[in-house]
């Protein structure tokens, strides 16, 4: 590998890096809006979280083993699922006389802006799929411990926000269907 291949590869390295860190940014706030606020995510906003966790481990797989194809593929099919699923979301509250799930943030609810990332999510990935010879025929995996420490932090802190999120999914529907529109932890709180 040349010397700019190299840079170029680290280059949209560091840039998945920054695309990670804004996806954490969103599952933590939807994880601080579920616990402070109390706003149990509905079947599917869960569903939205499992799309932007299917992101982040595509952007991951690019961090550490460099920008490849098929990492690129996950990470548009991860966009369009969680798109879709946010746009059926939008679907069902638009009809008039429907409530919205969920506060609003900045004039729009959740969901919306959860179409609005993953649309973005496409369109940003299909313009990284246009940066010629970025693919190297070499080995391109770097270990974790060789990472810089703010790629560590921030590939660390996308594995804890994927587990939270996990878990927290788990607690408020356990084996069961989750409710429609939930207002316990069916694993926490005892049926009424």
């Amino acid at each position: 590998m040349n010397l700019q291949t190299h840079d170029r590869s680290l280059s949209l390295r560091y840039l998945n890096a920054c695309g990670l860190l804004a996806l954490e940014a969103v599952l933590i706030y939807a994880l601080y809006d579920q616990l402070f606020k109390h706003d149990l995510p509905c079947p599917l906003c869960l569903l939205q979280r499992v799309g932007f966790a299917a992101c982040m481990i595509a952007l991951l797989l690019n961090v550490t083993y460099g920008p490849k194809p098929w990492h690129y593929g996950l990470l548009l099919l991860s966009g369009a699922f969680g798109a879709a699923v946010a746009l059926r979301q939008i679907s069902l509250h638009v009809i008039p006389g429907t409530p919205p799930y969920g506060e609003d943030f900045f004039g729009m609810h959740f969901y919306t802006w959860a179409f609005v990332s993953f649309v973005s999510i496409i369109l940003l990935t299909s313009l990284l799929l246009l940066i010629p010879n970025q693919y190297s025929e070499s080995e391109t995996f770097i270990a974790f411990t060789c990472q810089p420490l703010w790629v560590r932090l921030i590939v660390v802190t996308a594995l804890l926000v994927i587990l939270v999120n996990m878990g927290s999914a788990f607690i408020e529907c356990g084996f069961w269907v989750c409710d429609d529109n939930p207002e316990r932890y069916k694993l926490l709180l005892p049926a009424r």
